[in-house]
């Protein structure tokens, strides 16, 4: 599972996210992407879920690229306790992703495979995405 190995403090704020992604939007390492088209939380469990959908659809040929970090820690306190006495423990670690945010490249298959891989892992995030190409990407 994906998490910082060391952060400066303990626990964050929430934020508000708000715009679109300007960094991280362009296909960079692979041909084919996933791209998010709406503001979302992706846990450390649903990113690892993801990538190995693809891996699996993909035989383990080809390479793939994760683009986000959950490295944003979310609390929660247990259930039925009283208001008050703080925030509660560490629970699990986000990314934020942004409209236009490439999550996840891959390589080395060929378009259809890609595609259906892509397809798969987007099932497991809980943000709309699109598949998307490389402009130069010819088969």
């Amino acid at each position: 599972m994906l998490q910082p190995k060391r952060t400066r403090y303990r626990k964050q704020h929430k934020m508000n996210p708000k715009g679109v992604a300007i960094k991280g939007s362009t296909v960079s390492f692979g041909s084919f992407a996933l791209k998010s088209m709406e503001i979302g939380r992706i846990t450390n469990r649903q990113l690892e879920s993801a990538r190995i959908a693809m891996t699996r659809y993909m035989k383990r040929e080809g390479k793939v690229w994760i683009r986000i970090f959950p490295d944003k820690p979310v609390t929660k306190k247990p259930q039925e306790v009283r208001m008050g006495k703080g925030k509660g423990a560490l629970d699990h670690w986000v990314a934020v992703v942004k409209p236009g945010k490439i999550m996840f490249e891959l390589d080395g298959v060929p378009s259809a495979i890609a595609i259906e891989a892509l397809r798969l892992a987007a099932q497991k995030l809980p943000v709309m995405t699109k598949t998307v190409v490389r402009a130069d990407y010819s088969e």
